[in-house]
């Protein structure tokens, strides 16, 4: 089974590639755990948000077929970490590469967002894109330790 987070925005700063590679390396081999990230769409003057949320969603859907997408969205529900631990669990029980879905500065477009069977907050606070990474990452290897009684998460 591969975790798959189709982000856009390619340039992040170190601390954010570091970060991830700390927990990536983590993973057992079984659960492959993979950022894809996606160029930006030019703001260029004339360009109009919907037409940006398109090149975006045309970029995301792309790096993620075949594969379960969940899309990372405020209005999303949100999750308690042994929830996501149990998601994770039918996750693989389901067999299907899973697709976490990150847009861009103004976020999913509806398309992308209908395109997703789930839709996950994580929380009520606003993050910037680099650190919903990093959060990510150490959420799902957290959940991941849940489930194979990793003593990593203590309650």
């Amino acid at each position: 089974m591969r975790l798959l987070v189709a982000a856009i925005g390619q340039k992040m700063p170190a601390w954010v590639d570091q970060g991830v590679m700390e927990y990536q390396k983590r993973f057992p081999r079984h659960l492959d755990f993979e950022i894809r990230a996606l160029p930006l769409p030019s703001r260029q003057t004339g360009q109009t948000l919907e037409r940006l949320q398109h090149k975006e969603t045309e970029s995301l859907l792309k790096a993620s077929a075949g594969c379960y997408r969940i899309a990372l969205d405020e209005n999303g529900k949100q999750w308690t970490t042994r929830k996501l631990a149990g998601q994770l669990e039918d996750w693989q029980m389901q067999g299907e590469d899973i697709a976490f879905l990150i847009g861009g500065p103004d976020g999913l477009s509806s398309d992308c967002l209908q395109s997703c069977r789930q839709k996950w907050s994580l929380g009520l606070l606003t993050m910037p894109h680099p650190l919903v990474r990093v959060m990510l990452a150490e959420q799902l290897y957290r959940a991941w330790t849940i489930t194979t009684n990793h003593p990593y998460h203590r309650e």
